[in-house]
């Protein structure tokens, strides 16, 4: 049984549903997870590191069995600054003013944008698989927008890409999580039930695709307005990336990701495709725990 040790819970934060699952004892830790995924995608990881911190995962606003808000023309209910509203006062409410965060994919893009509005909450960052998505639009070329086609498929005008997903939501999900050639077991076949269970709920393909308008719309002019402004990151950060994927090859990570903090860059490319804690979850907790564990001035 994954996450045998782990209670599930809902809480409701500012009239938001939130299912989540927290396990251990010691120092919080947030761990967000990535699309089209729930927070089931920590299974091999979260009880690892519930040896010593009190681990809460949840799912995102729009993701698995949290809530769905309603739409509007702005995209604003799908955020990143909302989605990470959503995480703080979650974390507040659990008595956990201040924590560390490990964030995956579009709940590492959650995580950037929580670091920037709530810098005093956030004592520690890692990310994977990513750069900052103004990074990825105000780099486009003809490799992006054809390697992650989907980010501009998913964010045309409702409903088309709603119709043509949901034509075939499994079909969807299979070819959406081949980034790289790879067996489409290598997700336990219970997380793998969690997340198809997601994609019938009713609204979760909608919010999916709000997700991806967001970011290319509003969520830009927040991240604009923070380059603006001055605002980094500035608690350590640990980004990593899969060897297998595309932005170890697209990108130079540690030089992006250095020039959006104030705080210490490390991490490297970990043996694995997109899905880091899936593929290769000790790889990925053999560079997290030290990460974790480090002083606080480190």
């Amino acid at each position: 049984m994954l996450f045998a040790d782990f209670a599930l819970e809902e809480r409701v934060v500012e009239g938001q549903a939130l299912r989540l699952r927290r396990g251990g004892d010691g120092p919080p830790l947030l761990l967000l997870h990535g699309n089209p995924q729930t927070h089931m995608m920590w299974h091999r990881v979260a009880p690892v590191l519930a040896r010593r911190f009190t681990v809460i995962c949840p799912d995102l606003r729009g993701y698995g069995f949290s809530g769905k808000p309603g739409v509007t023309p702005d995209h604003a209910p799908y955020a990143k600054r909302a989605m990470a509203a959503d995480m703080l006062g979650l974390m507040r409410q659990l008595g956990f003013p201040r924590f560390g965060v490990v964030s995956h994919d579009r709940g590492a893009r959650v995580a950037h944008r929580l670091a920037l509005d709530a810098p005093e909450a956030v004592e520690r960052l890692a990310v994977m698989d990513i750069v900052p998505t103004l990074e990825h639009f105000e780099r486009t070329d003809m490799s992006f927008a054809m390697g992650y086609y989907h980010w501009f498929f998913l964010a045309q005008k409702h409903d088309l890409p709603e119709r043509m997903i949901l034509r075939d939501v499994e079909d969807w999900f299979d070819l959406q999580t081949s980034r790289e050639p790879k067996d489409q077991g290598f997700f336990h076949p219970d997380a793998r039930a969690d997340y198809l269970a997601a994609l019938h709920e009713a609204g979760t393909v909608q919010a999916i695709c709000e997700d991806y308008r967001a970011a290319a719309t509003i969520d830009l002019e927040h991240d604009r307005a923070s380059r603006a402004a001055g605002e980094k990151i500035r608690c350590p950060l640990l980004a990593l990336w899969g060897a297998k994927g595309k932005i170890g090859t697209w990108y130079e990570p540690l030089e992006i990701w250095r020039s959006y903090a104030a705080g210490p860059v490390s991490g490297q490319a970990v043996p694995s495709g997109h899905y880091l804690a899936e593929e290769a979850p000790e790889a990925v907790l053999a560079l997290l725990e030290p990460f974790l564990d480090a002083p606080a001035g480190g």
